[in-house]
């Protein structure tokens, strides 16, 4: 049976705090997953998480400050520890290829699984499968950075009752979604488009085309909301998004359920992201990030 769900292994920003590691998130979707961010101690909180080296198939860096990518080190020496039997593909920024270089050789190590560098150097398709195509765009911060976005593609729904009216039924149903038509009848007549899911994670940034881009329809939208909005200011200064512009864009791409994270040390309570979240005028689902949490990505409508 497939699987689709978000499993949070830090929310943290800058630093990790007695409660909240660094960022780290872990996709899983049907039978592959992917790393995002993984900052300091995203080895460790990955197995309090129970997820292991061999879930991951691949690894999204969306920019190189530390706590986004100080992890890469420790998973990618675990990857090769554990002899991972499938091979691992890293999406990074492509002028930070310096930096990941410089964390997958930090020490001495044996390797022992292909990782493949795929860096980013604009907004596009990365990787088209069957099971969902990954894309890039650029957003907006001090140093360059990307967020990630998986759209599977549509698929069609049965419709029993006109189905039925045409008298197909048991092993015909399979050869009409196969060939498209059966006895003069087509799948359009008996079917309906059912709209692909859609996720999207956005880290570290100002309001931007990006952000937009990156959250339009999402079941599941994963953004960053650092500051509170009497800081505005400041979060403009270094190019991150405060709870009420978080929600604002989610509200706006007509987003189903959203999870806010990254969060700011200088603030104790996180039910004040949550009332300014509702404040700004999100009415869908809301999740306010906790370490080692799952959230499913919500049910196709």
């Amino acid at each position: 049976m497939s699987v689709r769900e978000f499993v949070v292994l830090g929310t943290a920003s800058q630093v990790p705090t007695r409660h909240r590691n660094h960022n780290g998130y872990l996709l899983r979707w049907d039978g592959e997953g992917i790393l995002f961010d993984p900052g300091e101690g995203t080895q460790r909180q990955m197995l309090r998480a129970g997820a292991a080296a061999h879930d991951i198939n691949r690894i999204c860096v969306t920019h190189f400050h530390g706590d986004h990518s100080l992890g890469l080190a420790g998973v990618i020496q675990r990857i090769n520890l554990d002899r991972v039997p499938h091979p691992v593909t890293a999406h990074f920024p492509a002028s930070g290829r310096r930096f990941f270089d410089r964390l997958r050789y930090a020490t001495a190590y044996r390797e022992t699984v292909r990782l493949a560098e795929e860096p980013v150097a604009a907004d596009g398709v990365l990787a088209d499968t069957p099971s969902y195509v990954l894309e890039a765009r650029k957003l907006s911060h001090p140093v360059e950075s990307y967020g990630y976005r998986l759209v599977e593609p549509d698929g069609r729904r049965m419709l029993p009752e006109k189905l039925a009216a045409h008298g197909i039924a048991g092993p015909d149903v399979g050869r009409l979604q196969r060939e498209g038509a059966l006895n003069g009848v087509t799948l359009d007549e008996v079917s309906e488009v059912r709209r692909g899911q859609r996720f999207a994670f956005v880290m570290d940034t100002r309001l931007c085309d990006g952000v937009h881009a990156l959250a339009a329809g999402c079941d599941l939208l994963v953004i960053e909301s650092t500051f509170l909005d009497e800081d505005v200011r400041l979060a403009k200064e270094h190019g991150h998004l405060t709870a009420g512009q978080a929600a604002r864009a989610a509200a706006d791409a007509g987003v189903r359920h959203l999870v806010l994270t990254h969060f700011s040390q200088r603030y104790s309570d996180p039910l004040e992201f949550e009332r300014q979240a509702r404040a700004a005028g999100f009415e869908g689902e809301l999740t306010i990030a906790r370490d080692l949490m799952r959230v499913p990505v919500p049910k196709r409508t």
